[in-house]
């Protein structure tokens, strides 16, 4: 009884197989102790040659009886939830009938991706091993012993015929009362795994300068590089261009003397590259490529093994993302995409550890804010700098602050994108919208308006799969 609760049916069909054969079973103490193959419990009610005979008759009658009776049990479907949310797979393995495995399944709606059955005890681990299975989660002190066969984690959940003392003492890495408490158990452990990761992929690397932006992936693979390898082997590097808001370059020196870390400063040219300027889909090509080519030859000056980017497990998962295949082609480490590590894992990690970093908004590059296809000039960073600068000083005038905010550089309009919670307390205020687009015209836009969508990273993606939006 790991994800159902099939008692009641299956005491059904142990009374029908009693009714249609004579055969006298105790269906009580049948359900007591669910777990073993159908087989060994049928042995304890037929002589053995008519063991398979019974449990075909058995099998025949479990369909019409078992499945719809059968109750998920609490914490299931979140925990396959969970599974999913974290990019692995969910395997069931049982030593229930695989037809029936699958109906149950599927009669609940269960989002399970492979159902394996006729398995009992270490004999579980053959597909465990099979699939891969880093995590088995039982009921029973035999599924421990199957997921140690694999070489899984074992998580035994008291909710079958094993206490949580039979489990602990069967040798359960984890014990649970229930699955409601599966989901945070593997966030936990799956982020324990992935900093684990970490710390060997650092440590293989050896010593890093970190291309440092200041927002929350490099702050945190800064933060991981000075503890594994040492302040004294990791150096920050910021790029200082037009399209880097001259307030991150504070906070990012800040940071990096809070850790002991050196920091510098790293003049880029991007707008000296012809394909950068052009501003087509691929621009952040040109902008990573420039960044990487600057610091490469800092690094090995320095006597430092490689350049490390923030990029992150979501980064690559992503789509297109042209400035990922520039860094690669130039041998930049992603410390942080190699361990796994997604978004909101580095977010955890920080406040775990207490870096202000932790729920810093994403700041992408001011040049994000240009809609492709119109040039990339100093002037037109200038402008959405100033633009942005504007709108959040009237909002915060106006008691609206805004987490997340971005002026979009459309021509001559600017776009204003807020997050959700601010979109409506602006829309809802009378006079509010107006002020903060008059706060975008001052800034040098003939014109200006509020996306009713509010802001989503990537916005300007939309564009190059439908030019004539929001014209």
């Amino acid at each position: 009884m790991t994800l159902f609760d099939t008692r009641p049916g299956v005491k059904r069909v142990w009374e029908a197989l009693s009714a249609s054969s004579g055969l006298y079973v105790d269906s009580e103490l049948v359900v007591s102790r669910l777990g073993p193959p159908l087989s060994v419990e049928m042995a304890n009610w037929v002589a053995a040659e008519r063991v398979d005979e019974f449990v075909d008759r058995y099998r025949a009658l479990y369909a019409d009886h078992a499945i719809e009776p059968a109750l998920v049990l609490a914490g299931a479907l979140e925990s396959l939830q969970a599974v999913h949310s974290l990019g692995g797979r969910v395997l069931l393995v049982t030593a229930k009938h695989p037809g029936h495995a699958t109906r149950h399944v599927e009669h609940a709606g269960l989002a399970v991706d492979v159902v394996v059955g006729d398995l009992w005890g270490s004999g579980k681990g053959t597909a465990l091993t099979e699939h891969a299975a880093s995590v088995y989660v039982g009921d029973h002190v035999l599924d421990v012993a199957g997921a140690h066969a694999a070489g899984a984690v074992a998580v035994g959940v008291a909710t079958g015929p094993c206490s949580a003392a039979e489990l602990a003492e069967a040798g359960a890495d984890a014990v649970l009362s229930d699955l409601t408490e599966f989901p945070e158990w593997l966030a936990g452990h799956v982020l324990e795994s992935r900093l684990a990761a970490l710390t060997s992929r650092l440590a293989e690397i050896g010593s890093v300068l970190v291309a440092f932006s200041g927002g929350a992936d490099s702050a945190l693979l800064l933060a991981a590089a000075a503890r594994v390898l040492g302040p004294e082997r990791v150096v920050a590097a910021t790029a200082v261009s037009g399209s880097l808001p001259a307030a991150e370059r504070v906070a990012a020196r800040r940071f990096a003397a809070d850790l002991g870390v050196r920091f510098i400063e790293a003049e880029t040219h991007e707008l000296d590259r012809e394909g950068y300027r052009a501003n087509a889909g691929d621009r952040c090509y040109f902008c990573k490529a420039e960044l990487v080519d600057v610091l490469a030859p800092i690094a090995a000056d320095l006597g430092l093994a490689a350049v490390a980017t923030g990029t992150n497990a979501d980064d690559a998962a992503a789509g297109f993302r042209p400035g990922i295949r520039a860094a690669a082609e130039r041998d930049a480490v992603t410390p942080l995409l190699d361990a796994g590590l997604t978004k909101a894992q580095v977010r955890e990690l920080s406040r775990q550890w207490g870096l202000p970093t932790w729920d810093k908004p994403a700041a992408a590059c001011l040049s994000s804010r240009i809609a492709y296809g119109i040039e990339v000039t100093p002037e037109r960073l200038a402008r959405v700098e100033r633009a942005e600068l504007a709108v959040r000083a009237t909002l915060d005038t106006l008691g609206r602050p805004a987490l997340q905010l971005r002026v979009r550089d459309l021509g001559g309009v600017g776009r204003l994108e807020l997050d959700a919670a601010c979109l409506s307390a602006v829309l809802a205020e009378p006079g509010a919208e107006d002020e903060v687009l008059v706060a975008i015209r001052r800034s040098g836009f003939a014109d200006a308006v509020v996306d009713p969508a509010g802001f989503r990273s990537g916005s300007m993606n939309e564009l190059l799969a439908d030019p004539a939006r929001y014209r």
